[in-house]
């Protein structure tokens, strides 16, 4: 597993590049994105290190940490108020089925209700009956590429709400599940430990107000190694 990489640090802010297999945040022990930085800080478990938001164990991409009370206070309000735009990209597998669900290059809206259903880590699309449900909101769009593999396509999701595995179930119940998200119906990406193994979900970028001047910073990480060439975009 490699190692996360500070994508950008100021005001309080830690912008990191999560890789896939490694927990945002985890209980003592375990490894995770949170640990790795308050080592790098010399905090130990008493020391502050403020967790606004999370990527799921096989998503990688930048997640933003807060080294300040000040920057997770402002952090959390951006948050609240959908004032933090999240972009991600994802490899999804096609078919007959999902012809008229696949988002061209204008962004769709994508509008669910969402569960996480109890006692397990996964959620559902569910009716408005339906106790505990929560709206779910993503723009979705097609990003077109040079060349591609047959029944793939790369998406783009801009999230407005922040629901469990949102951008995850969204796709998969339009018959365009995630490559590699075998929870969802995806097709297999490569082998070991399952909870190491990569789903072709990259959160791509961020924008945010700098805690500070207010300045509207973007932030931007790479993809990683094992997503595929022709998914790239130019």
């Amino acid at each position: 597993m490699k190692s996360p990489v500070i994508l950008r640090e100021g005001s309080g802010v830690v912008a990191i590049l999560k890789p896939v297999g490694l927990a945002t945040q985890a209980p003592p022990g375990i490894e995770s994105v949170e640990q790795w930085l308050r080592d790098r800080l010399g905090r130990d478990a008493s020391g502050y290190l403020g967790v606004p938001h999370r990527l799921d164990r096989a998503v990688s991409g930048v997640v933003l940490m807060a080294a300040t009370p000040r920057a997770a206070r402002k952090l959390s309000r951006q948050f609240e108020g959908r004032e933090i735009a999240k972009t991600y990209l994802a490899v999804v597998k096609t078919g007959a089925a999902a012809k008229e669900t696949l988002p061209g290059a204008d962004a769709v809206e994508w509008r669910d209700l969402l569960r996480k259903i109890p006692e397990e880590a996964r959620s559902e699309v569910v009716d408005s009956q339906t106790l505990a449900a929560r709206e779910a909101i993503t723009h979705a769009s097609w990003i077109d590429c040079a060349g591609r593999d047959e029944g793939k396509r790369l998406l783009k999701f801009m999230p407005v709400t922040g629901r469990m595995h949102q951008l995850r179930v969204q796709a998969a119940s339009r018959g365009l599940p995630i490559v590699g998200d075998e929870l969802y119906g995806g097709p297999p990406l490569g082998d070991g430990d399952e909870r190491e193994r990569p789903i072709l979900l990259h959160a791509w970028r961020i924008d945010y107000a700098d805690p500070d001047t207010g300045e509207r910073i973007s932030v931007e990480a790479p993809l990683p190694d094992h997503w595929p060439a022709w998914a790239r975009p130019g």
